[in-house]
């Protein structure tokens, strides 16, 4: 497990990630005619620490249990930051075409999502056992650009998860490490994205992803400083404590 007061333990990992997030972003002023370009280096950021560090966090922990086709999980609410609503949104145009002769209309799924789950807490989601919009015939079709919130939820018992989906558990044994490593990396570039003057709030990420289907600019809009996926924040009510941590934090370098 991560060990607080190690020098390479969670507070150094989190400056140094912010630090790096944070240099990503001081250059997106030198992009804008390519804005996705921005998004792909932070993701790419994210997910390549997050699987680095959680590889050395579960040395000498037990297997995870999940596996392709394995969906149990796949009905909660998930809260994304805006990028990765934005690489979503991007993938969905992006393979329209493709999807379309197998007769699978991502765009459409998850309008319909969205429609059935906006506003609901994480209990009526959960109640509501409504599929994720982006799995169909037992596969994930965002797989590879899936947010943190979905690489970060890992069950050590796969008949627990079933359990649960039905109703039938109320507890699932899940990974520690893959939780703290997520929140880790997830507040790393939430603290980066405030000090670089970014939209830093985590949305709902159906009603994000719509919000970036129906405007092409919103990456653009959000890289200049707007926040287009404002509507889908979640609470609301804990974002001046959560800003307040973040402008106490240590500012970030100087870049040149």
């Amino acid at each position: 497990m991560i060990v607080t007061k190690d020098l390479h333990g969670p507070d150094a990992f989190f400056q140094d990630l912010r630090q790096a997030f944070g240099r990503t972003l001081a250059q997106a002023d030198a992009c804008l005619a390519r804005p996705d370009l921005v998004c792909d280096a932070l993701l790419g950021q994210a997910w390549d620490s997050f699987e680095g560090n959680l590889a050395i966090q579960r040395e000498g922990q037990p297997p995870v249990a999940c596996q392709k086709g394995c969906p149990s999980c796949c009905t909660l609410r998930v809260g994304v930051l805006a990028p990765e609503a934005f690489r979503v949104a991007q993938l969905i145009r992006a393979s329209a075409d493709r999807l379309r002769p197998h007769g699978i209309d991502l765009e459409a799924r998850v309008r319909a999502a969205d429609a059935a789950t906006r506003g609901l807490g994480e209990e009526a989601r959960v109640t509501l056992k409504q599929p994720c919009a982006f799995i169909a015939r037992g596969v994930c079709l965002i797989h590879a650009v899936r947010p943190l919130a979905c690489r970060g939820h890992a069950s050590h018992d796969r008949r627990a998860c079933a359990d649960a989906a039905v109703g039938r558990r109320h507890s699932v044994p899940f990974s520690g490490p893959h939780r703290v490593v997520r929140l880790l990396v997830h507040s790393a570039l939430q603290a980066a994205l405030h000090h670089g003057g970014r939209a830093w709030h985590t949305a709902e990420f159906n009603h994000a992803v719509v919000l970036a289907l129906d405007n092409p600019q919103a990456l653009r809009v959000w890289l200049t400083g707007g926040d287009p996926l404002a509507p889908a924040a979640m609470e609301p009510e804990q974002h001046a404590a959560q800003e307040a941590w973040f402008a106490n934090l240590l500012p970030l370098p100087a870049t040149g």
